[in-house]
Protein backbone atom coordinates (compact mmCIF):
# COMPACT_ATOMS: atom_id res chain seq x y z
CA UNK A 1 0.00 0.00 0.00
CA UNK A 2 1.37 3.40 -0.97
CA UNK A 3 1.90 6.47 0.90
CA UNK A 4 2.21 10.11 0.66
CA UNK A 5 2.34 12.80 2.97
CA UNK A 6 0.81 16.38 2.09
CA UNK A 7 2.81 19.25 2.72
CA UNK A 8 6.85 19.25 3.84
CA UNK A 9 7.46 21.03 6.64
CA UNK A 10 8.87 20.18 9.66
CA UNK A 11 7.02 17.36 11.10
CA UNK A 12 5.71 15.94 7.66
CA UNK A 13 9.12 15.66 6.96
CA UNK A 14 9.71 14.02 9.82
CA UNK A 15 7.45 11.99 9.84
CA UNK A 16 8.56 10.56 6.28
CA UNK A 17 12.31 9.76 7.65
CA UNK A 18 10.52 7.75 10.25
CA UNK A 19 7.96 6.21 8.40
CA UNK A 20 11.14 5.68 5.25
CA UNK A 21 12.50 2.98 8.22
CA UNK A 22 9.66 0.57 6.64
CA UNK A 23 8.46 1.58 3.64
CA UNK A 24 8.87 4.14 0.80
CA UNK A 25 6.98 7.67 1.05
CA UNK A 26 5.93 9.88 -1.70
CA UNK A 27 6.63 13.36 0.40
CA UNK A 28 4.55 16.06 -1.44
CA UNK A 29 5.82 19.62 -1.16
CA UNK A 30 4.26 22.68 -2.70
CA UNK A 31 8.09 24.29 -3.68
CA UNK A 32 11.41 23.57 -3.14
CA UNK A 33 10.78 19.23 -3.82
CA UNK A 34 13.48 19.38 -6.41
CA UNK A 35 16.17 20.80 -3.75
CA UNK A 36 15.48 17.85 -1.66
CA UNK A 37 15.85 15.51 -4.09
CA UNK A 38 18.89 16.69 -4.92
CA UNK A 39 20.53 17.45 -1.47
CA UNK A 40 18.57 14.95 0.34
CA UNK A 41 17.65 17.61 2.91
CA UNK A 42 15.05 20.07 3.90
CA UNK A 43 17.20 22.68 4.51
CA UNK A 44 14.56 25.17 5.30
CA UNK A 45 12.58 23.30 7.42
CA UNK A 46 14.18 20.23 9.18
CA UNK A 47 18.15 21.08 8.51
CA UNK A 48 20.57 18.83 9.25
CA UNK A 49 18.47 15.78 8.80
CA UNK A 50 19.21 13.56 5.59
CA UNK A 51 16.33 12.54 3.50
CA UNK A 52 16.40 8.17 3.37
CA UNK A 53 16.58 7.08 0.36
CA UNK A 54 12.89 5.74 0.22
CA UNK A 55 11.89 9.00 0.68
CA UNK A 56 10.47 10.42 -2.80
CA UNK A 57 10.33 14.25 -2.68
CA UNK A 58 7.87 16.01 -5.57
CA UNK A 59 5.89 18.84 -6.31
CA UNK A 60 3.84 16.87 -8.33
CA UNK A 61 0.29 16.75 -6.86
CA UNK A 62 -0.95 13.59 -9.28
CA UNK A 63 2.08 11.68 -7.73
CA UNK A 64 0.91 12.27 -4.35
CA UNK A 65 -2.95 11.58 -5.07
CA UNK A 66 -1.70 7.93 -6.80
CA UNK A 67 -1.18 6.87 -2.90
CA UNK A 68 -3.48 5.01 -1.36
CA UNK A 69 -2.93 6.69 2.15
CA UNK A 70 -2.13 10.17 2.51
CA UNK A 71 -0.71 11.63 5.61
CA UNK A 72 -2.00 15.65 5.92
CA UNK A 73 0.34 17.34 7.41
CA UNK A 74 -0.40 21.14 5.76
CA UNK A 75 -1.89 23.71 8.31
CA UNK A 76 -4.98 23.18 9.84
CA UNK A 77 -6.06 26.00 8.11
CA UNK A 78 -5.09 25.39 4.44
CA UNK A 79 -7.21 21.24 5.04
CA UNK A 80 -10.54 22.51 4.12
CA UNK A 81 -9.32 24.01 0.29
CA UNK A 82 -6.87 21.10 -0.01
CA UNK A 83 -9.78 18.40 0.32
CA UNK A 84 -12.15 20.85 -1.23
CA UNK A 85 -10.02 21.10 -4.56
CA UNK A 86 -9.12 17.20 -4.64
CA UNK A 87 -11.80 15.58 -3.33
CA UNK A 88 -12.89 13.61 -6.43
CA UNK A 89 -9.53 12.17 -6.67
CA UNK A 90 -9.40 11.73 -3.06
CA UNK A 91 -12.48 9.49 -3.09
CA UNK A 92 -12.17 6.29 -2.00
CA UNK A 93 -8.29 7.27 -0.34
CA UNK A 94 -7.55 6.73 3.92
CA UNK A 95 -6.96 10.34 4.66
CA UNK A 96 -4.81 10.94 8.14
CA UNK A 97 -4.99 14.37 9.81
CA UNK A 98 -2.03 15.03 11.27
CA UNK A 99 -2.41 18.64 11.94
CA UNK A 100 -3.49 20.09 14.88
CA UNK A 101 -6.27 22.81 15.18
CA UNK A 102 -9.72 24.06 14.41
CA UNK A 103 -10.68 25.91 11.42
CA UNK A 104 -11.56 29.30 11.70
CA UNK A 105 -14.47 29.84 9.62
CA UNK A 106 -16.29 26.29 9.98
CA UNK A 107 -15.30 25.55 14.03
CA UNK A 108 -14.53 22.03 12.29
CA UNK A 109 -11.03 19.84 13.43
CA UNK A 110 -9.29 18.20 10.55
CA UNK A 111 -10.69 14.67 10.70
CA UNK A 112 -14.21 16.01 10.70
CA UNK A 113 -13.38 17.93 7.50
CA UNK A 114 -12.31 14.84 6.37
CA UNK A 115 -15.75 12.99 6.78
CA UNK A 116 -17.84 16.48 5.40
CA UNK A 117 -15.80 17.09 2.73
CA UNK A 118 -14.68 14.33 1.25
CA UNK A 119 -16.98 11.54 3.22
CA UNK A 120 -16.42 8.67 -0.11
CA UNK A 121 -12.76 8.56 1.86
CA UNK A 122 -11.69 6.96 5.26
CA UNK A 123 -10.72 9.78 7.76
CA UNK A 124 -7.87 9.35 10.72
CA UNK A 125 -6.15 11.56 12.97
CA UNK A 126 -2.69 10.83 14.09
CA UNK A 127 -1.76 13.27 17.31
CA UNK A 128 -0.26 13.10 20.48
CA UNK A 129 3.38 14.43 22.03
CA UNK A 130 5.78 14.98 19.04
CA UNK A 131 8.33 16.82 18.27
CA UNK A 132 9.62 17.14 14.43
CA UNK A 133 13.41 16.83 15.80
CA UNK A 134 12.78 14.34 17.97
CA UNK A 135 11.12 12.10 15.38
CA UNK A 136 13.41 12.87 12.29
CA UNK A 137 16.04 11.69 15.30
CA UNK A 138 15.31 8.63 15.30
CA UNK A 139 13.97 9.73 18.73
CA UNK A 140 10.90 7.31 20.84
CA UNK A 141 7.47 8.63 21.28
CA UNK A 142 3.87 7.04 21.11
CA UNK A 143 1.24 8.76 19.34
CA UNK A 144 -2.68 8.19 19.06
CA UNK A 145 -4.58 7.05 16.17
CA UNK A 146 -8.05 7.46 15.81
CA UNK A 147 -10.30 5.90 13.49
CA UNK A 148 -14.36 4.99 13.46
CA UNK A 149 -13.71 2.04 11.81
CA UNK A 150 -11.95 -0.16 13.94
CA UNK A 151 -10.87 -2.64 11.81
CA UNK A 152 -9.24 -0.35 9.35
CA UNK A 153 -7.98 1.48 12.14
CA UNK A 154 -6.12 -1.63 13.41
CA UNK A 155 -4.45 -1.95 9.95
CA UNK A 156 -3.41 1.49 10.24
CA UNK A 157 -2.03 1.00 12.95
CA UNK A 158 0.53 -1.54 11.82
CA UNK A 159 1.46 0.32 8.46
CA UNK A 160 2.66 3.56 10.67
CA UNK A 161 4.28 1.74 13.68
CA UNK A 162 7.72 2.58 13.11
CA UNK A 163 10.72 1.42 15.08
CA UNK A 164 10.59 4.77 16.91
CA UNK A 165 6.57 5.78 16.67
CA UNK A 166 4.39 3.52 18.77
CA UNK A 167 0.79 3.85 17.67
CA UNK A 168 -2.04 3.07 20.15
CA UNK A 169 -5.66 3.07 18.58
CA UNK A 170 -9.10 4.90 19.07
CA UNK A 171 -12.28 5.37 17.48
CA UNK A 172 -12.81 8.85 19.26
CA UNK A 173 -11.94 10.74 15.76
CA UNK A 174 -13.69 14.28 17.31
CA UNK A 175 -11.79 13.78 21.04
CA UNK A 176 -8.16 13.13 19.59
CA UNK A 177 -8.29 16.01 17.22
CA UNK A 178 -10.01 17.85 19.65
CA UNK A 179 -7.14 16.79 22.00
CA UNK A 180 -4.65 18.12 19.42
CA UNK A 181 -6.11 21.59 18.78
CA UNK A 182 -6.59 22.64 22.60
CA UNK A 183 -3.48 22.16 24.23
CA UNK A 184 -1.74 24.28 21.16
CA UNK A 185 -4.51 27.22 23.04
CA UNK A 186 -3.22 26.08 26.66
CA UNK A 187 0.18 26.19 25.91
CA UNK A 188 0.17 29.59 24.47
CA UNK A 189 -1.56 30.21 27.99
CA UNK A 190 1.47 28.94 29.66
CA UNK A 191 3.86 30.79 27.18
CA UNK A 192 2.17 34.30 28.63
CA UNK A 193 2.46 33.14 31.87
CA UNK A 194 6.17 32.16 32.00
CA UNK A 195 7.21 35.13 30.39
CA UNK A 196 5.45 37.61 32.42
CA UNK A 197 7.08 36.14 35.17
CA UNK A 198 4.36 33.78 37.21
CA UNK A 199 6.38 30.98 37.35
CA UNK A 200 6.04 27.26 37.31
CA UNK A 201 3.75 27.23 39.88
CA UNK A 202 1.34 29.43 38.35
CA UNK A 203 1.98 27.33 35.09
CA UNK A 204 0.98 23.76 36.47
CA UNK A 205 -2.39 25.84 37.63
CA UNK A 206 -3.09 26.80 34.12
CA UNK A 207 -2.13 23.41 32.55
CA UNK A 208 -4.63 21.95 34.98
CA UNK A 209 -7.58 24.20 34.02
CA UNK A 210 -6.87 24.52 30.94
CA UNK A 211 -7.04 20.95 30.87
CA UNK A 212 -10.61 20.94 32.49
CA UNK A 213 -11.50 23.42 29.76
CA UNK A 214 -10.42 20.48 26.97
CA UNK A 215 -12.56 17.70 28.90
CA UNK A 216 -15.85 20.20 28.83
CA UNK A 217 -15.33 21.51 25.12
CA UNK A 218 -15.29 17.41 24.13
CA UNK A 219 -18.36 16.67 26.45
CA UNK A 220 -20.45 18.87 24.28
CA UNK A 221 -19.03 17.80 20.77
CA UNK A 222 -20.12 14.66 21.73
CA UNK A 223 -16.47 13.15 22.32
CA UNK A 224 -15.32 11.43 25.35
CA UNK A 225 -13.80 13.34 27.72
CA UNK A 226 -11.95 9.98 28.73
CA UNK A 227 -10.05 10.39 25.40
CA UNK A 228 -8.07 13.22 26.80
CA UNK A 229 -6.98 11.56 29.32
CA UNK A 230 -4.27 9.79 26.60
CA UNK A 231 -1.80 10.74 24.77
CA UNK A 232 -4.04 12.97 21.96
CA UNK A 233 -4.41 15.51 25.09
CA UNK A 234 -2.83 14.95 28.47
CA UNK A 235 0.68 13.67 26.61
CA UNK A 236 0.67 16.17 24.08
CA UNK A 237 -0.64 18.62 26.35
CA UNK A 238 2.26 18.20 29.09
CA UNK A 239 4.86 17.90 26.16
CA UNK A 240 3.55 21.67 24.68
CA UNK A 241 3.30 23.24 27.59
CA UNK A 242 6.66 23.05 29.48
CA UNK A 243 9.15 23.21 26.51
CA UNK A 244 10.61 26.22 24.40
CA UNK A 245 10.60 23.69 21.29
CA UNK A 246 6.78 24.46 20.80
CA UNK A 247 6.07 27.10 18.42
CA UNK A 248 2.50 27.75 20.51
CA UNK A 249 4.28 28.03 24.19
CA UNK A 250 7.42 30.00 22.11
CA UNK A 251 4.87 32.37 20.80
CA UNK A 252 3.03 32.81 24.42
CA UNK A 253 6.04 33.45 25.77
CA UNK A 254 7.16 35.77 23.49
CA UNK A 255 3.92 37.70 24.03
CA UNK A 256 4.52 37.39 27.55
CA UNK A 257 8.07 38.69 27.24
CA UNK A 258 6.82 41.41 25.05
CA UNK A 259 8.98 40.36 22.26
CA UNK A 260 8.36 41.22 18.43
CA UNK A 261 6.36 38.29 17.17
CA UNK A 262 7.86 36.36 14.41
CA UNK A 263 4.70 36.43 11.89
CA UNK A 264 6.32 33.85 9.73
CA UNK A 265 5.68 31.01 11.75
CA UNK A 266 2.69 29.03 11.79
CA UNK A 267 1.28 29.32 15.47
CA UNK A 268 -1.87 26.75 14.77
CA UNK A 269 -3.52 27.47 18.66
CA UNK A 270 -3.63 31.36 17.61
CA UNK A 271 -6.52 30.84 14.99
CA UNK A 272 -8.12 27.72 17.17
CA UNK A 273 -8.56 30.04 20.16
CA UNK A 274 -10.75 32.13 18.02
CA UNK A 275 -12.35 29.17 17.12
CA UNK A 276 -12.60 27.93 20.27
CA UNK A 277 -13.71 30.83 21.76
CA UNK A 278 -16.64 30.65 19.11
CA UNK A 279 -17.51 27.59 19.97
CA UNK A 280 -17.96 27.88 23.44
CA UNK A 281 -20.04 31.11 23.36
CA UNK A 282 -22.14 29.54 20.99
CA UNK A 283 -22.30 26.62 23.40
CA UNK A 284 -23.00 28.78 26.37
CA UNK A 285 -19.55 27.48 28.26
CA UNK A 286 -17.33 28.87 30.51
CA UNK A 287 -14.02 28.61 28.85
CA UNK A 288 -12.03 31.18 30.48
CA UNK A 289 -8.73 30.35 29.55
CA UNK A 290 -9.46 30.08 26.14
CA UNK A 291 -11.15 33.50 26.30
CA UNK A 292 -7.69 35.22 27.40
CA UNK A 293 -5.84 33.48 25.08
CA UNK A 294 -7.88 34.60 21.87
CA UNK A 295 -8.35 38.16 23.21
CA UNK A 296 -4.98 38.56 23.66
CA UNK A 297 -3.66 37.64 20.61
CA UNK A 298 -6.56 39.67 19.13
CA UNK A 299 -5.30 42.51 20.51
CA UNK A 300 -8.91 43.06 22.20
CA UNK A 301 -7.28 42.68 26.01
CA UNK A 302 -3.57 43.83 27.35
CA UNK A 303 -1.54 40.21 28.72
CA UNK A 304 -1.43 41.59 32.12
CA UNK A 305 -5.24 42.39 32.99
CA UNK A 306 -6.30 39.09 31.76
CA UNK A 307 -3.49 37.36 33.50
CA UNK A 308 -4.91 39.35 36.69
CA UNK A 309 -8.46 38.67 36.16
CA UNK A 310 -7.76 34.78 35.71
CA UNK A 311 -6.37 34.39 38.95
CA UNK A 312 -8.86 36.97 40.59
CA UNK A 313 -12.26 35.25 39.08
CA UNK A 314 -14.70 34.40 41.59
CA UNK A 315 -13.76 31.15 44.16
CA UNK A 316 -15.71 27.70 43.48
CA UNK A 317 -15.24 24.43 43.51
CA UNK A 318 -12.99 22.53 41.78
Amino acid sequence: MSIGIAGAGAFGTALAVSLAQVQPVVLWARQGAEEMAETRENARRLPGVTLPNAVRPTGDTGELLACDTILLCIPAQQVGAFLTDHAAALTGKTLIACCKGIDAETLSGPGSAIGQIVPGATAAVLTGPSFATDIARGLPTALTLACEDPDRGEALQHLLTTPNLRLYRSTDVVGAELGGALKNVVAIACGFCIGRGYGDSARAALMTRGFAEMQRLAAALGADPATLMGLSGFGDLTLTCTSEGSRNFSHGLAWGRKDDIDTGVTVEGVKTAEAVDKLARERGLDLPITRMVADVVAGRLDIDDTLDRLFSRPLKEE
